[in-house]
């Protein structure tokens, strides 16, 4: 025999499978990763006491100004991330939930993925001498380069080692530096052809940069519209999808000339 339940009763018996749906949440791990804001590096200066960029066989010149490249610190592949974490990170500006998987794509173990990650730089550093050589229009082998950022993996400082590069051979062009003598920040990886590549993470970058004195943030026109959700006041946005671009912007930036914006 069937008997008609009040509504209240009703309400209370449907959600019952919602209560339990997030008791069982709360209790299980999640496919997440919850990043923050990481260290920056002056590829123009030193890393841990050695400089990051080394030119031998042609003449360099003093660099007034930092390029600092940008990190996040996530979670490991292997971290036990609850709910609580999960909305932890949502609500605070300091933090942002990844999807593990777009951190950490090719799975396996910590010290698996943390030798691709350093295969990831080292093939990144090639590529991006490889692009500051183009840039400048310099041949291949005139010259020795060699990129030392110790245990930090990965390929998006790409764009930050050519600017590096070609800020110690050529600085603006004109005898002066890159920089403008500013503190530049930013992130994307290169290609030899010098286009500029999205990386992860630019909103938790941005703020590493500002926390460490950048004024001005050069990121992948793509990710504008990530990195202008968790900006930081005071920090310039500057979108690029070359190297050349990055170059010109820079340039602009200094002599008082029209820079793009996100």
């Amino acid at each position: 025999m069937l008997s008609r339940l009040s509504r209240p009763r009703a309400l209370a018996l449907c959600a019952l499978p919602v209560i339990a749906l997030f008791g069982t949440a709360a209790l299980a791990p999640l496919p997440f990763t919850v990043a923050q804001p990481g260290v920056t590096a002056d590829v123009l200066g030193k890393d841990l006491g050695k400089p990051v960029i080394t030119i031998t066989g042609a003449e360099t010149r003093p660099t007034d100004g930092q390029l600092r490249m940008t990190t996040i610190v996530a979670t490991g592949p292997t971290a036990d991330i609850r709910i609580g974490n999960v909305l932890d990170g949502w609500f605070r500006t300091d933090r942002a939930v990844m999807p593990r998987d777009s951190v950490y794509p090719t799975g396996g173990s910590e010290r698996e993925i943390e030798q691709h990650n350093l295969n990831d730089m080292k093939q990144s550093q090639n590529v991006a001498v490889d692009a500051a050589l183009n840039q400048l229009k310099r041949k291949p082998g005139s010259m020795r380069v060699t990129v030392d950022l110790g245990d930090i993996g990965g390929p998006s400082a790409g764009l930050f080692l050519s600017l590096g590069i070609i800020d110690k051979l050529d600085g603006d062009g004109r005898g002066g530096d890159l920089t403008g003598g500013r503190t530049i920040a930013g992130t994307g990886t290169i290609s030899a052809d010098g286009k500029v590549g999205a990386v992860g993470g630019v909103s938790m970058k941005t703020q590493a940069a500002h926390r460490d004195g950048a004024t001005v943030f050069l990121v992948p026109k793509a990710e504008c519209r990530e990195a202008e959700a968790e900006r930081p006041d005071g920090l310039r946005l500057i979108p690029v999808t070359t190297l050349g671009g990055a170059v010109d912007a820079l340039k602009a930036l200094e002599q008082g000339g029209k820079v793009p914006s996100c």
